[in-house]
């Protein structure tokens, strides 16, 4: 229940957000030479993201991305530890170079982060788009949360 109190507000942010902003219609995009192996068009990458990334001075950086279909993302982060504050940043995502990653670009600023798509997870790239390595790289995922699934109906009533 606890863990309920914690993310509901981080989804109604999410939620509002998404509610907030017009959904367009996409445009068919050329095809890619070898979209059949592509994250974008092979896996179902739209959702929430959690997980807990390292940090140089605090317990772990509390980690929430929101990706949308029309290529906006929502990112919320906390730095544990050390402030109850939650930072928000919002902005649109694009399909990298490589092949399976994206990069988010903030409204805001013009710092860019890159992640690798995978199965249910992205896994955060360093400055220069390669995977961290060592003994904390597993700490660079973040593990997509299902929570937007319909609750199922209750018989009877």
């Amino acid at each position: 229940m606890r863990k309920l109190k914690r993310t509901l507000p981080i989804f109604l942010v999410v939620a509002a957000f998404c509610a907030y902003r017009p959904a367009f219609a996409e445009t068919a995009a050329p095809q890619e030479k070898d979209e059949h192996h592509h994250a974008k068009t092979s896996l179902d990458w739209p959702g929430i993201y959690n997980g807990l990334t390292p940090c140089a001075d605090c317990i772990g950086v509390k980690t929430t991305l929101a990706l949308n279909k029309n290529g906006s993302y929502v990112l919320i982060t906390q730095y544990l530890g050390k402030s109850e504050r939650e930072f928000v940043e919002k902005g649109k995502f694009a399909w990298g170079d490589k092949a399976n990653t994206i990069v988010l670009t903030p409204r805001n600023s013009s710092a860019s982060q890159q992640y690798l798509v995978g199965e249910n997870q992205l896994i955060q790239l360093d400055n220069n788009g390669n995977r961290v390595s060592g003994k904390l790289a597993d700490r660079y995922i973040l593990r997509r949360n299902d929570i937007t699934n319909t609750p199922p109906s209750h018989a009877g009533h």
